[in-house]
């Protein structure tokens, strides 16, 4: 990544509908250089999508928490089965295999307390494989609106 592709990303990543002319404005480079550089970005995996950010709260899904699972017996199977039972549920909208002491992070959006401690109980305590889980209610949640590559 030089500083273009630096910059057409933080661009991108601020507001991906930018049209390929506003972009190359913004830029300072030619219209044509600047598509070529965005495809090339797409090519190489490093723009992999455009999303609308979508308030959750207008979802009637205010109420946000992080569940961690620990799960047992720990195979390719059971995490395959539970990846995909868990994250087809509509409440969830992240899942994350990790390290540690737990097996999954969870972030789940939901209606109410009452919504989150029914999808505990009726989908999460249900499955044979989760041996234990932990809840953590998010009061805020805070994102940086643009990433930037580290240095090496």
């Amino acid at each position: 990544m030089d500083e273009l592709d630096s910059a057409i990303t933080r661009h991108l990543q601020l507001d991906a509908r930018l049209t390929n002319r506003e972009l190359a404005r913004r830029l300072g480079v030619a219209p044509s250089t600047c598509l070529e550089r965005v495809r090339a970005l797409r090519e190489r995996g490093v723009i992999r999508g455009y999303h609308a950010d979508v308030d959750l709260s207008a979802l009637n899904r205010p109420v946000q928490a992080f569940v961690a699972a620990r799960l047992r017996p720990m195979s390719r199977a059971v995490i395959a089965n539970f990846k995909a039972a868990i994250g087809a549920l509509p409440e969830v909208t992240a899942m994350y295999v990790v390290a540690g002491d737990d097996d999954f992070l969870i972030h789940l959006a939901v209606p109410d307390l009452e919504h989150l401690h029914a999808f505990l109980i009726d989908r999460l305590s249900e499955r044979r494989e989760v041996i234990s889980f932990r809840s953590s209610v998010i009061y805020e949640s805070i994102r940086n609106p643009v990433l930037t590559e580290l240095p090496r």
